[in-house]
């Protein structure tokens, strides 16, 4: 078996080894591999199954250990830790995603190390992909991963069921999602679904949660909660109206934290803020168009540790000394 395998698994090192040192594009593996792109997806992933591959940033730098303290003392966090960006990467909002990610996975992977049984709610996004993405080399079949969210109408990477997953399989653990969708069309039928005995169910598995990670969602134009189809045209305008500027599963806050009287605080299936407060909630902020949306979350209360990257630790100061 060794000597079938070992082909196969030589060409997943060399596809690794393009795209992550070569820093080839998966177009240019693809082309140098002679294989389709779709394939050098699967081996990349392959890579990152098997242990072939792990990912890690350095963040233990004066600087952003500095602005971590900072972060703790400023906003009463149990931990803070800040990835740091070079400057020609300050306006790369995907690298902050990645660096941030890499954080999170270190931070599950010190969970997850325990090897107890465990049960942590997980939401959803672009920055929670990614940390499902980097995360290798973690075996704890008593982990449990719970969806704080239900489902949206388009399958993608970033869905909330999706994460949830994911993060099962790369840990050896185990799933259960949120069996209605991610917004109701009133609060009136949000209360109905949320009397659903699976969605009952799933609920109370999230409410027994200890640990819960978390992203922040920006609510402008271009963000993915706008883009996602998710809301109606006069659900947006509601948004707008009330002066929501950011979201933490499915609920919408203002600039100063607090939580508007709009039907849509009504209408998601989802655990109440001041259960989630009972956990040890970890939120993760990748770029500097987040530094809105994470202030909204930090002066709501409730958030235990934190995990941005460099630039935007230090909009979040900025902001708070101003």
């Amino acid at each position: 078996m060794q000597s079938v395998h070992a082909p196969m698994r030589d060409d997943i090192a060399q596809a690794a080894w393009l795209y992550y040192v070569g820093r080839l594009s998966q177009q240019e593996v693809s082309e140098t591999l002679g294989v389709s792109r779709f394939k050098v997806l699967r081996m990349l992933a392959e890579a990152r199954d098997e242990g072939l591959v792990r990912i890690s940033v350095e963040h233990r730098t004066s600087r952003t250990l500095a602005l971590a303290d900072r972060l703790t003392a400023t906003y009463g966090l149990a931990e803070a830790q800040v990835a740091p960006v070079p400057a020609a990467m300050n306006d790369n909002e995907d690298y902050a995603r990645t660096a941030v990610a890499i954080l999170g996975a270190a931070f599950l992977e010190r969970l997850a190390s325990q090897g107890t049984a465990m049960t942590i709610s997980v939401g959803w996004g672009r920055t929670l992909s990614r940390l499902a993405d980097t995360l290798v080399r973690v075996n704890n079949p008593r982990l449990t991963f719970v969806s704080l969210m239900g489902t949206v109408s388009r399958a993608t990477h970033t869905a909330p069921g999706d994460v949830c997953i994911r993060l099962a399989e790369q840990t050896g653990g185990s799933a259960v999602l949120m069996p209605a969708p991610f917004v109701a069309d009133s609060p009136e039928a949000c209360a109905a679904m949320m009397n659903q005995r699976l969605v009952r169910e799933a609920l109370d598995v999230a409410r027994s949660a200890t640990h819960a990670i978390m992203s922040v969602g920006e609510c402008r134009d271009g963000a993915i909660l706008f883009d996602n189809g998710i809301f109606s045209a006069e659900q947006l305008r509601a948004l707008r109206d009330a002066g929501v500027v950011g979201d933490c599963c499915g609920s919408f806050y203002r600039a100063d934290g607090s939580l508007p009287d709009i039907p849509l605080n009504r209408c998601a299936p989802k655990i109440s803020t001041g259960e989630l407060a009972q956990m040890d909630t970890v939120i993760l902020a990748g770029g500097f168009g987040k530094r809105t949306a994470t202030l909204a979350l930090l002066r709501a209360g409730g958030v235990r540790r934190l995990f941005v990257d460099e630039r935007l630790a230090c909009a979040l100061l900025d902001e708070e000394s101003s």
